[in-house]
């Protein structure tokens, strides 16, 4: 059976010995101990972390890279993908996905979030797990589920969990 994906968004800032760096390498790693693949941007920060634990833990770790941003990609990653744009860029991160993990990042993360959230919302793309971990998303999601909520739509599309461990227990009962 062909490993399943894990789509992992987040920032490229973090560096390692930093809480979110290290945060994101254990999510690399859990998901590598539970048999599945991840992909994220390809980059460094939260995305060369989560490559790093996947491949040292045995899975593979997809970039899906685009040259906007002068950046130079993760020397964790098994397979890169070059886009020609930003939106093929996202597009093929949320396609690759057979779940989502939302980890702390920026606006690029949120536009993530919202554009894979919104997929699912609207019908476009079959219904998978989506998680964000850290009270930021936590505060974001709540405010949306309310919103969501008053438009008589579903809520729980999106689950916030405060334990690493928590959003890979989560994902692996749910693909």
């Amino acid at each position: 059976m062909e490993r399943k994906t894990v789509t992992v968004f987040g920032s490229s800032l973090p560096v390692k010995g930093e809480s979110e760096y290290e945060d994101a390498y254990l999510i690399g790693k859990l998901l590598a101990q539970n048999n599945l693949n991840v992909c994220s941007g390809g980059f460094q920060g939260i995305m060369d972390a989560v490559s790093k634990g996947a491949v040292e833990y045995g899975s593979e770790a997809i970039g899906i890279t685009v040259d906007l941003f002068n950046a130079k990609p993760s020397q964790h990653l098994t397979n890169e993908i070059k886009c020609n744009t930003l939106f093929e860029r996202i597009d093929k991160l949320i396609s690759y996905g057979d779940a989502y993990i939302i980890l702390p990042g920026g606006t690029g993360t949120l536009v993530e979030l919202s554009l894979v959230w919104e997929s699912i919302n609207k019908g476009l793309i079959k219904k998978k797990p989506i998680v964000c971990y850290g009270a930021m998303w936590k505060n974001i999601t709540d405010e949306m589920k309310k919103r969501i909520d008053s438009e008589g739509r579903e809520t729980n599309l999106v689950l916030s969990f405060d334990q690493i461990e928590k959003c890979v227990e989560y994902i692996k009962a749910e693909i």
